[in-house]
């Protein structure tokens, strides 16, 4: 189980009529158009209903429950729980660490179980290896990295130099005085660079696993004097050269199943879908975490997300190479770190309150705006692009034709319901969606293929968005920049994703956002639960479908996000997060790793977590 657990681990014109066949998974025959009443629906909130959304929910809020109720309360327990989960002792600096967390109101003293999982491969190298890649692999422009380099508790210089390492930069300068030195390697791609072999990776685990002791006197000092590091005018450095697979427009999954365990679906070759897998027996996502793990999803998807058959730009290594990185997908071995459009101030990506205004005065709609990034698109793929799909789901001309399978409450029964087959969506979305795309980019040879199919959008800024109450996320060329704002604001997030973050652990599906499939499949049926569709009188009198109105729950579901947007993932969790990522990453890359850390049992904090309470 051990060795398994890296693995497992506004407004403008609607689009034109004349597009291309594109495969949509829903029926299309026997359509029923409905009534024109799409709100009649009395007041749902306090029913006991068993719609699957409610049970999800639930379910959800005991899971977060959990994680809330399991916290340490104090250094204490801190360092017990870290012993105990770890098998070795906290890193030098931990104290530290530890009061520069609370001081910033830290939540979960706890969840940075993200950091051990990223490190844990490294344990496999030896550190002058790490450090000396981590020191060069910058100086060739081909392999797009950045460098930034710690000496003597300061940052001595920044190479390769972009914006990605300039906001890092930012990001450290509140605690690199706590810091040993060290060399940091930066990716200044859209897309992940690390893909281990599964054998491969299973070896470098068992070498972590067979390191763990927790030392009765361990040294409280980082090493000093070690070779590997970056220097001025170095005559004769010690160099490992990082290899490279230049993989842009190519399909990425032949490489991703390399990194999957025998017996998943990416390299079983098992014909049969993997929905089973993550979701409930109605259709929705019941576990987020695994409906983007590509050793399940990938063989549904392979052709439907941009990354996986056309990314715009690819240089994988199946070298376990020191990179930090701000997303990754499962099969990834890059070290996570809160990404940077989070931290800096950019107007695109910043939450605006301007036009956030309470839920009951938003607007029933569905609403997203972006660019064709996503991949590299050419005549021939556009179609198949996650971006792409989306816009056509909810496209009303586009949908005229075709139905979905929502769940229809029993009229003489309330809270209780059955499958109804043919839901002819094209009126509801003309009524309750507004997605387009605002420009075309990222294409080969040129753009001008979408001028026969597409007429975009006005662009809106961050703020106009929230005037709609449901804001879907999906990734471009990687992770969406937005989602923070998103979660932010008084509507409610729906996030459907591949990739990978730092955050993941501390957001609960069904909690805080609602989660939707890389396929859309069962977008309308969670569209209609909230919104509502027909009436009771219809259903009981034609047949008709009936989907009462769940208004409050969505409200109280952007509300539960908003809340814990504004405890969990604030700049100063950033902060708490990359000061103890490179605390951990600072005892790897040490020749005395095994023997380093704090050897205290965490009294000498009581005085202090006695005036410090945790945030409640």
């Amino acid at each position: 189980m051990l060795l398994l657990a890296n693995i497992v681990y506004l407004s403008g014109s609607d689009l034109r009529s004349k597009i291309k066949n594109i495969s949509v998974p829903i029926p299309a025959s026997n359509i029923w158009s409905g009534p024109s009443n799409l709100h009649g629906s009395e007041d749902h909130a306090g029913v006991n209903d068993d719609h699957p959304i409610s049970t999800l929910m639930k379910d959800a809020n005991k899971e977060w429950k959990a994680y809330k109720d399991g916290r340490s309360t104090t250094f204490r327990e801190t360092v017990a729980k870290y012993r105990k989960i770890n098998e070795r002792n906290p890193p030098p600096g931990f104290k530290e660490w530890y009061q520069f967390a609370r001081e910033r109101g830290v939540y979960n003293i706890d969840d940075f179980e993200q950091i051990m999982d990223d490190l844990r491969p490294f344990w496999g190298l030896e550190p002058a290896i790490i450090r000396t890649l981590a020191a060069h692999m910058h100086e060739d422009p081909r392999n797009g990295l950045s460098g930034l380099h710690i000496r003597d508790n300061k940052i001595w210089k920044l190479t390769n130099e972009n914006w990605r390492v300039e906001t890092f930069a930012k990001i450290v300068k509140p605690f690199v005085h706590l810091l040993p030195d060290m060399d940091i390697s930066i990716n200044r791609l859209d897309q992940p660079r690390v893909v281990i072999p599964f054998d491969d990776m299973q070896e470098l685990l068992l070498l972590e696993a067979s390191s763990r002791q927790i030392y009765p006197d361990p040294i409280p000092e980082w090493s000093r004097d070690m070779d590997g590091f970056l220097k001025d005018n170095d005559t004769s450095p010690i160099t490992v050269h990082a290899k490279f697979i230049e993989a842009a427009g190519k399909s990425f999954m032949p490489i991703a199943r390399e990194a999957c365990p025998p017996e998943s679906r990416a390299r079983s070759n098992n014909p049969d879908r993997g929905d089973s897998l993550y979701k409930d027996s109605h259709g929705f996502v019941a576990n987020f975490n695994r409906s983007s793990d590509l050793c399940t999803v990938g063989p549904d998807i392979q052709n439907k997300h941009g990354l996986l058959f056309s990314p715009s730009s690819m240089m994988v290594s199946e070298q376990l190479l020191p990179i930090f990185g701000e997303c990754k997908v499962n099969v990834n071995s890059d070290i996570l770190f809160p990404a940077n459009m989070y931290y800096m101030d950019d107007e695109r990506y910043l939450y605006d309150p301007k036009f956030d205004y309470d839920w009951d005065d938003k607007k029933d709609i569905l609403m997203w705006r972006g660019v064709t990034s996503g991949g590299v698109n050419t005549a021939e793929n556009w179609q198949y692009m996650h971006r792409q799909r989306l816009v056509h789901f909810t496209n009303s001309t586009y949908m005229a034709d075709k139905a979905a399978q929502v769940l229809s409450e029993d009229p003489d029964l309330k809270g209780a319901y059955h499958i109804f087959e043919n839901f002819n969506v094209s009126d509801f979305t003309s009524k309750h969606t507004d997605v387009g795309f605002t420009n075309a980019i990222s294409c080969v040879p040129d753009c001008s293929f979408y001028d026969a199919i597409v007429t975009f959008k006005n662009g809106t800024t961050m703020a106009e968005q929230f005037l709609s109450k449901y804001l879907v996320d999906v990734d471009g060329h990687s992770f969406s920049g937005r989602w923070y704002a998103f979660l932010r604001s008084k509507s409610l997030g729906i996030k459907s994703t591949i990739f990978r973050e730092w955050h993941d652990s501390r957001l609960f599906a069904w909690r805080h956002f609602v989660p939707l499939d890389n396929g859309y499949e069962e977008l309308y049926s969670i569209l209609a639960y909230f919104i509502g569709v027909g009436s009771v009188s219809e259903a009981l009198k034609d047949g008709y479908l009936y989907v009462p109105r769940h208004d409050f729950e969505a409200r109280k579901l952007g509300r539960q996000g908003r809340e814990w947007a504004e405890k969990v993932l604030r700049r100063e969790d950033i902060e708490i997060y990359t000061f103890r990522l490179l605390l951990e990453y600072a005892r790897v890359i040490d020749d005395n790793r095994h023997a380093l850390g704090y050897s205290g049992d965490g009294s000498e904090m009581d005085r202090f977590d006695a005036k410090h309470r945790f945030p409640s």
